[in-house]
């Protein structure tokens, strides 16, 4: 059964954010309550968080589907919907976060160091919070914004001060086992070691950790054998210490042999040349181990290496070696920077960054930016007021001028995230929003002759303007009274077209009228209005 993993595909989804509502105040006595829909709470962050409890990435090997919790949605009565909770997981100290394509996230060192590697979707708002001066009861709410959805590499260099590389079967567990607690496997065979093993070293008053990486051969560099997959183990590591098997009976092998194949295979790794090197002559309780050690050590001596005769199963010469490491994990650490609190960086947006671009893609204009394609997600396509306030949006972000700008004539395709619509910038442009049915937005019937704020206004302005041919009111004709008679219409009439030049007394309906003008046919004078 597997109990180390350092290498892990992780499959992160952020929650999701709960939708707006969509409201409006129902109350006795209260006949124009408004809109009180509440907002949809946020989605839930993925985040890593280094636990020094934690040394393997057994757990993420089972349970490599992770999810953080959703945002609820908003409610009537101005209540906002619950927050998703944020899913914490704890990674080993040393654990690297890539990309599928081998991109570096982040590198995760030091105790509680915290990393968001998947971010919860936007809750969205609900018709309270969009309503304004104009759209006093919005008919529609935002969505909830997707959280993001990603695939990441977890992998896990371990953090130590030494590291003991060589050949299998050198002795390099057993030599862990006796200068520190930890207890690796153990066998005559090679490759018994499958995995890192770490050990806390203590010395004087130094305290360092030494890791045990399993045995190289060589072309670990290019996959063979298992170092390909520990090599990374060392890259950490501030002191190199050769383990090297001074009584192995295999022919062609010697200690300088041994060495020269590791540092080849370390060279081609890359990364490990500065490194300080140390040599331990392990196996020397065996005779013919003793005499090959202090055979090769002027050899050693005349390459600058360090070198020490110990043995793991009779703890001769452990103590030196282990001062010696001690030493060189000191000097490290002195020449080293002190660690610095992690500093927040400010990225204001540039002055004259509209926060999109226009591309076209053959003959499809793509905008791209985080305000306009997270609009769209928002937005719910079914709702035409909601699909209207969405262009608003737009025109005001400058997206219909870039689109005009970039060539792009009415009817045109435009996608932005993963919608694609028919850009029709007549609807929109320069027409002022109108309150109507709720849902609903009358730019979008392209049969309606209703005219625009900019048409109304320019046609009060032309009535008002005086036609150019017109005289002034100083040269106008006089009024009638004292016009011509001759051009009188009524002077020279015909007094036989006149309807009452010779009307039939007869016919008249006050011919026969009651002198005191009353009213009432045969009522008494005195009875008269006056």
């Amino acid at each position: 059964m597997t109990t180390f993993v350092d290498r892990v595909v992780l499959h992160v989804q952020a929650g999701d954010g709960g939708h707006g509502c969509v409201s409006i105040l129902r109350e006795k006595f209260k006949p124009f309550g408004g809109p009180d829909g509440g907002n949809g709470g946020h989605g839930g962050d993925v985040v890593l968080v280094v636990d020094p409890g934690v040394h393997t990435l057994l757990d993420f090997h089972f349970r490599p589907h992770v999810k953080a919790g959703n945002g609820k949605g908003g409610q009537g009565g101005n209540r906002d919907g619950a927050q998703g909770g944020d899913l914490v997981l704890r990674v080993p100290d040393g654990t690297v976060v890539q990309s599928v394509d081998g991109e570096v996230l982040a590198d995760l060192v030091g105790a509680g160091t915290r990393f968001i590697v998947a971010r919860g979707g936007r809750g969205g708002r609900g018709n309270a919070a969009l309503a304004n001066a104009r759209r006093k009861a919005p008919g529609f709410a935002e969505l909830g914004e997707p959280g993001d959805r990603l695939d990441v590499v977890l992998e896990l260099k371990s953090v130590a001060d030494v590291g003991l590389v060589g050949f299998p079967s050198a002795g390099k567990s057993s030599l862990i086992s006796v200068l520190s607690a930890a207890r690796p496997k153990i066998a005559d065979y090679p490759f018994t070691t499958l995995v890192p093993n770490l050990g806390v070293v203590q010395v004087g008053d130094d305290t360092f950790t030494i890791a045990d990486v399993p045995g190289l051969i060589p072309g670990a560099a290019t996959g063979k054998g298992l170092g390909l997959e520990f090599l990374r183990h060392v890259e950490r590591c501030a002191v190199l210490v050769h383990v090297v098997d001074t009584a192995t009976l295999e022919p062609g092998r010697d200690p300088l042999a041994d060495i020269d194949a590791i540092e080849a295979e370390l060279a081609a790794y890359g990364g490990l040349a500065e490194r300080p090197r140390l040599v331990a002559l392990n196996k020397i309780d065996v005779p013919d181990g003793r005499a090959l050690a202090e055979l090769v050590r002027p050899d050693l001596q005349a390459r600058g290496l360090r070198s020490f005769e110990v043995s793991a199963a009779t703890h001769e010469g452990l103590k030196e070696l282990t001062y010696a490491m001690a030493e060189l994990v000191r000097e490290h650490r002195a020449a080293s920077p002190p660690p610095e609190p992690t500093r927040i960086v400010l990225r204001p947006t540039a002055v004259d960054d509209t926060g999109f671009t226009v591309t076209a893609d053959e003959d499809v204009y793509v905008v791209r930016g985080p305000r306009p394609e997270r609009w769209v997600r928002q937005t719910n396509f079914d709702n035409d007021e909601a699909v209207g306030f969405l262009a608003d949006r737009l025109a005001r972000l400058g997206v219909e001028d870039a689109l005009a700008k970039a060539g792009a004539e009415p009817g045109a395709t435009v996608r932005i995230g993963t919608r694609e619509f028919d850009w029709q910038p007549s609807v929109y442009a320069g027409r002022e929003y109108l309150p109507g049915n709720r849902g609903t937005d009358y730019r979008l019937d392209e049969a309606s002759p209703r005219p625009s704020a900019a048409d109304r206004l320019a046609a009060r302005k032309a009535r008002r303007q005086r036609p150019p041919d017109e005289p002034p009111l100083a040269d106008a004709e006089p009024p009638l009274s004292d016009a011509d008679p001759a051009e009188s219409p009524l002077s020279d009439a015909d007094p036989a077209e006149s309807p009452l030049s010779d009307a039939d007394p007869a016919e008249s309906p006050l011919s026969d009228a009651d002198p005191g003008g009353s009213m009432t046919g045969d009522a008494d004078p005195s009875s008269t209005l006056r």
